[in-house]
Parts: structure tokens; C-alpha cells; sequence
């Protein structure tokens, strides 16, 4: 297995292989979508600030998952 030069390739490259990834990315998307929503609110209020707080949370987690999962096929690729 070819793993692709730039970060973006790779990404792309898991997104189509990897159900899991995929399914991380996509909801890691909707997580990113929302809090641009949040930060365009002037004065949020209480429950805006926490799960703006929450939201980034859950975000860095995805991006944890999404990383541990392409650490395997960086070191899978490196064995063979």
C-alpha cells in the first residue's frame, strides 16, 4: 500500500478506505460547522458559551481517533 505524500491526500485516501475514519470525519465536519455557526454570535448566551465549550471538546476527541486510526496505517504501510 501507497500512503500519499501531502496530509490532505492521506486524509482523502483514509476517508475512502476507512469506514470508521469516515464516519469520525464527517462528524468532526458537523462539530466544525456548528461552532463557526457559534463564534459568528455576537453575545452568545450561557448555553451558547457551554456548548461551544463541549462542542471542542468532542472535536479534539474525533481528532485523537481520526489520528490514532492514521498512526495504523502509517505504521502498516512502513512494515510491508
Amino acid at each position: 500500500m501507497s500512503i500519499p505524500a501531502s496530509d490532505a491526500a492521506f486524509r482523502d485516501y483514509l476517508i475512502s478506505v476507512d469506514e470508521n475514519y469516515r464516519e469520525l470525519a464527517n462528524e468532526h465536519k458537523l462539530y466544525e460547522s456548528r461552532l463557526n455557526e457559534l463564534s459568528e454570535v455576537h453575545y452568545p448566551s450561557i448555553d451558547e458559551q457551554v456548548e461551544e465549550t463541549v462542542l471542542k471538546k468532542k472535536k479534539l476527541l474525533l481528532k485523537d481517533r481520526m489520528e490514532a486510526i492514521a498512526s495504523k496505517y502509517k505504521t502498516s504501510a512502513a512494515s510491508h
